[in-house]
């Protein structure tokens, strides 16, 4: 039932598909490995989705991506886009996939999972000015790529 979605939530932290069909199974062991531990608080989808974000987490973390950076030349002004199709978002979502590991992993964090820098400092070990800055960079090569394609208009990542 939750299979493809929680998929997703996976594929977002790694480039390969084996590498977030392997979280996705060692998330769904954990899932019911300790489904007599969810409260019925919230809804179970979220209490997954949680484990599968923890998991992809754990999974990066055993790799140290999280202190990746890139060359200050590559960073630029902001430039805005709005999103008016399907097929541009899965051109943002496949440029989100090309970000370093350590981008990738704080950018989703962040803007799609919706987690404070303070927690994401937290959740992998480093300060919160680091998660600020490393998403910021993030956003910035994200903009840049996708400032030559046919994403327009005025929102923001």
């Amino acid at each position: 039932m939750y299979a493809s979605k929680m998929l997703g939530v996976c594929y977002r932290y790694f480039r390969s598909s084996a590498e977030a069909e392997d979280a996705l199974q060692e998330g769904f062991i954990k899932v019911f490995k300790h489904l007599k531990n969810y409260k019925g608080e919230g809804s179970l989808e979220g209490w997954i989705r949680r484990i599968m974000v923890n998991t992809s987490l754990n999974q990066l973390k055993a790799k140290h991506h999280f202190t990746e950076s890139i060359d200050e030349n590559e960073l630029e002004d902001h430039v805005g886009w709005s999103v008016e199709n399907e097929a541009e978002i899965t051109e943002i979502m496949e440029e989100i996939r090309q970000l370093s590991a350590g981008f990738r992993t704080i950018f989703n964090l962040y803007a799609i999972e919706g987690y404070s820098h303070r927690e994401i400092g937290e959740m992998l070990g480093i300060s919160e000015g680091t998660s600020r800055s490393q998403y910021s960079r993030a956003r910035t090569v994200l903009m840049k790529r996708l400032s030559g394609k046919s994403i327009t208009g005025d929102r923001t990542i």
